[in-house]
């Protein structure tokens, strides 16, 4: 049978709302809010093939897609098996926009190729795993009563998702809250499971100083924290600042989320700035994080990967060195931040969608192993675009 052929591509928007959310100081971070509405919206990316086989990814940010005119001409034509071979020329032609682009297509033609050989994707990179253990990574702090509003709420929570089932539990702090309420929050949920789970903070970039997030760190020291991701305003990309607060702090740093590409990645790490690497399929595709996974196994050192989906699973479980899957948004009263129904045959990431073990299954269906609701998708529709 020849190899399918890219014939066309469709990019499909779509809206949802999320109950009981708003937005915090500056508009960006999703929080609690009883009564509040997020209207949001996500993409769909399609490529057809000749022979009838249809790759799809629901991910993608408005960014990742403006580049597409820029290379569509070049897909099509071309055989969907051929990724390294799109992965290089695409990245090549995408190096003035910081390869932004390159991942949802990539996604798409694994996809195509695992329905092509009627495989999950995981079992064609050599996989196997079938479950993954998860940690509950919590939305940013609110103001609310029964929210996430203070240290003792957040110990809470942290206690209710250990009586679940989850292995570990990541914090998301507050936005320009003072650093005496972060160090205190550290401080809460450690006394009150520490020992019992493994405990990671992840800031967002939202400490103003390099004083504070080392303030932070040694907050995280006294309760053993696994990791420490992203602390401050720098963006999450110097590598000589977490070189010098890896030296001030013994707690792990988790860094390279907002770096794109092999690469950097690896720069981060020969540079000494980061202890594990963070791989996102949505900004380097599963070739990408596959190339990433593979030399941080050479270093000796883990890679995780950033966010919940069909796409992470299947990565995680082709490796040996990665921990946890990102269980989030989550909170004890707002829904998940992703569309409940994007997906079909009962996938879902959730507060609640673990075993009793803390743990997900790996899709077992062709390709991304999950089909998407097109069903939903079509209800909820608002745009569509179709290359050639």
């Amino acid at each position: 049978m020849a190899d399918p052929k890219i014939t066309k591509i469709e990019i499909h928007e779509y809206e949802y709302t999320l109950e009981n959310m708003g937005k915090d100081y500056n508009g960006f971070n999703l929080v609690y809010e009883p009564g509040g509405k997020v209207v949001s919206r996500g993409k769909i990316l399609r490529i057809f093939t000749d022979v009838g086989i249809v790759g799809e990814y629901a991910g993608g940010s408005e960014a990742e897609y403006s580049t597409l005119p820029r290379f569509v001409h070049y897909l099509i034509g071309k055989s969907a098996l051929e990724r390294e071979r799109i992965y290089s020329d695409v990245k090549r032609a995408l190096r003035q926009v910081a390869r932004i682009g390159l991942a949802p297509i990539d996604i798409a033609l694994w996809d195509i190729a695992g329905k092509y050989y009627d495989a999950p994707i995981y079992k064609l990179l050599g996989g196997y795993k079938e479950s993954l253990p998860c940690y509950a990574s919590t939305y940013h702090g609110d103001h609310q009563p029964d929210g996430l509003s203070s240290p003792e709420a957040y110990a809470d929570f942290a206690e209710q998702c250990l009586e679940m089932g989850y292995p570990a539990f990541k914090i998301h702090g507050w936005g320009r809250a003072p650093i005496e309420q972060e160090i205190a929050n550290v401080h809460a949920v450690g006394q009150r499971v520490g020992g019992k789970m493994d405990l990671m903070l992840d800031p967002a970039c939202e400490y103003i100083t390099f004083g504070d997030a080392l303030k932070v760190g040694w907050a995280c020291d006294e309760e053993r924290f696994f990791w420490y991701e992203d602390p401050y305003r720098d963006g999450g990309i110097s590598q000589f600042a977490h070189r010098k607060l890896r030296q001030l702090i013994k707690t792990p740093l988790l860094q390279t989320e907002h770096v794109r590409s092999l690469e950097p990645h690896i720069d981060f790490v020969i540079a000494d700035a980061t202890d594990f690497v963070r791989g996102d399929v949505g900004y380097d595709g599963i070739t990408g994080v596959m190339k990433l996974a593979h030399a941080c196994e050479a270093l000796g050192i883990d890679i995780e990967f950033h966010g919940p989906g069909p796409a992470q699973r299947q990565c995680m479980a082709a490796i040996r060195n990665t921990n946890y899957y990102e269980m989030g948004l989550v909170h004890p009263k707002a829904p998940a931040s992703h569309p409940e129904h994007l997906y079909g045959d009962g996938y879902r990431d959730a507060l609640d969608a673990i075993d009793e073990k803390g743990h997900v299954p790996v899709p077992q269906g062709p390709g991304l192993g999950v089909p998407i609701n097109w069903d939903w998708v079509e209800r909820n529709r608002t745009g569509f675009v179709e290359y050639p």
